[in-house]
């Protein structure tokens, strides 16, 4: 039942690949290794013919460009610096009913996947005393790294530009009239691209490539030991692509990055396996009843969340006009999308505080049922990428019973099992999608989501926190002898260190999140051979909201 790269065997990217018999597994160097060489490697170089780049590859998906940004222009205050390290956005104006220097009500957290990446607390899951950095008496021998692409423009025929048409066919026939602070909309065009990354989305990866060179570096010296380069993973749509190598481009340095590490991309297409798009090969995935009940409770639950607003908006409105339910959620969106993509959006004004944090909640629930916990398939489509995971650290083999693409997880090139840093790019979803494989029930602590009355705030999950543009999720694998602790290993999502003890059997209550590396292993071990890929994905059955599934699917 699962499909493979056969019918394309004939992409460049494949070349050799498939004739991989057994692959040799060099000893691992790690922390500690010495080299009379800086990093990379003498005689090393890029590999183009093996990894062939996004032209060769192909399957780039829709490209269609916006507007440049003209916030000199457009915004009303200018973007003084005030010392502050957030940059982002250059104009973040005030919910509806406060000063513009009243509340300092910080909208951008209430975003969902639409926010920009911010840390998260360890205490926000249990751990306060926990710290990202590593450890005293410990010391990082591994790192891995799977990280979202940056701000992007809305997918192709999303809401933003569903309403913009509206409003153009509004203007037909009578046409509309609009006072008071939807005056603007009487000359407001859209002016988003599709797909592609925003500057601000390309300034994240590469600020997070900056980010993992100064907090991981000192492993590249395992490189140079091993004479190798690394290979980093990403899918072939454009805006992949793009942050695999705005990402490269801030650890590595330009035009070093060019020089110093194999990037592969890997096909994203319906009915392509790839543990980076699991989607494509999951065919519950979007069925209503099953892998998108998500979609389905945060549209009903947004149909009265924003009664009052829309009845204000409606009044300073008329002619061949009228807001729905479904135009305050892509206003919403507008908000934020030229807002990342233009530095200003005169949308997010017209909404309180009430209606950004019901805006939150409806990406909450979404992503709850879609891809967390209340899904039936998202430890399905997330199995590709930790079966990869425990085959890395284990120095083994994956199986095929996942999305993951056997033919380049059957390879030394393509997937090396002796690398110091790993580092895949991939969508939110797909990241979900691992965490809730992983079991981290810390991040979604409490009674499933609550769709009929609103967020209780009962629940640890919010998607803000977990889901963001640049969102990442790093393993620390240490050592910590003055500790007398063997092989040790943690999980961080955006700085929030993960408590596993309560949900990974075995694995002690440690103020550092630290678990035992065996441990570890042998549970994760049983979570995947636990994950059923082929029933959860394919089998008829009906899954319902109100449910905590751990991401499976009902039997």
């Amino acid at each position: 039942m699962l499909c493979t790269l056969s019918q394309v065997a004939a992409l460049a990217l494949m070349v050799n690949a498939a004739s991989a018999a057994a692959v040799t597994v060099p000893d691992a160097t790690y922390a500690g290794a010495t080299s009379s060489d800086s990093f990379p490697p003498k005689s090393t170089s890029v590999n183009s013919k093996q990894f062939p780049g996004e032209e060769e590859v192909g399957f780039p998906g829709p490209t269609p460009t916006g507007a440049e940004a003209a916030a000199a222009q457009t915004a009303p205050l200018y973007p003084y610096n005030t010392g502050s390290a957030k940059s982002f956005p250059l104009v973040a104006p005030q919910p509806h009913g406060s000063s513009a220097f009243g509340d300092n009500f910080d909208m951008t957290k209430y975003w969902g996947n639409l926010s920009p990446w911010y840390s998260v607390s360890s205490a926000d899951y249990g751990l306060p005393d926990a710290n990202p950095l590593i450890p005293d008496g410990c010391t990082i021998n591994q790192m891995m790294l799977l990280y979202r692409h940056g701000a992007r423009y809305p997918t192709s025929g999303a809401a933003p530009s569903i309403f913009a048409s509206k409003i153009a066919n509004a203007t037909k026939g009578e046409g509309f009239n609009t006072t008071g602070e939807l005056s603007f909309l009487s000359t407001w065009t859209y002016k988003l691209g599709a797909e592609l990354l925003t500057p601000f989305g390309r300034s994240q990866n590469f600020q997070l490539g900056v980010e993992y060179r100064q907090l991981y570096g000192e492993l590249l010296n395992n490189f140079t030991a091993q004479h190798a380069l690394p290979v980093f993973r990403t899918e072939s749509q454009d805006r992949m692509v793009k942050t695999a190598e705005n990402f490269a481009a801030g650890f590595f340095g330009v035009p070093e990055y060019m020089s110093e590490v194999n990037i592969e991309l890997l096909v994203e297409s319906t009915n392509v396996n790839n543990s980076g798009a699991p989607y494509n090969t999951c065919n519950n995935s979007n069925i209503a009843s099953r892998g998108s009940i998500g979609s389905t409770v945060a549209t009903k639950f947004a149909n009265n969340a924003f009664n009052a607003t829309l009845a204000r908006l409606n009044s300073e409105v008329s002619g061949n006009l009228t807001f729905t339910p479904t135009d305050a959620i892509a206003m919403l969106q507008l908000c934020s999308y030229e807002t990342i993509s233009l530095g200003y959006s005169a949308f997010c004004p017209l909404f309180n505080k009430q209606d950004f944090e019901n805006y939150e909640y409806y990406y909450d629930l979404a992503f709850y049922y879609n891809q967390g916990p209340g899904s039936p398939v998202a430890a399905a489509q997330g199995k590709g990428f930790l079966e990869e995971w425990l085959a890395r650290f284990t120095h083994t083999i994956p199986p095929a019973n996942s999305a993951l693409n056997e033919t380049f997880d059957n390879s030394s090139t393509y997937f090396p099992l002796n690398q110091s840093i790993y580092a895949d790019a991939t969508h939110e979803v797909v990241l979900l999608d691992t965490l809730t494989a992983f079991n981290f029930t810390a991040l979604f602590a409490g009674p499933p989501l609550n769709y009929t009355v609103g967020n209780e705030g009962t629940n640890t999950f919010v998607a803000s926190k977990l889901v963001p543009w640049a969102t990442h999720f790093t393993t620390q694998i240490m050592t910590c002898p003055a500790r007398n602790q063997t092989k040790q290993i943690r999980f961080l999502v955006n700085d929030a260190v993960i408590p596993v003890s309560a949900s990974h059997s075995g694995c002690p209550v440690d103020k550092d999140g630290l678990c035992p590396f065996d441990t570890m292993v042998g549970v994760l071990q049983k979570r995947a051979a636990e994950i059923n890929f082929n029933y959860d994905c394919f089998a008829n059955y009906t899954a319902v909201p109100g449910v905590d599934y751990n991401g499976r699917a009902p039997h």
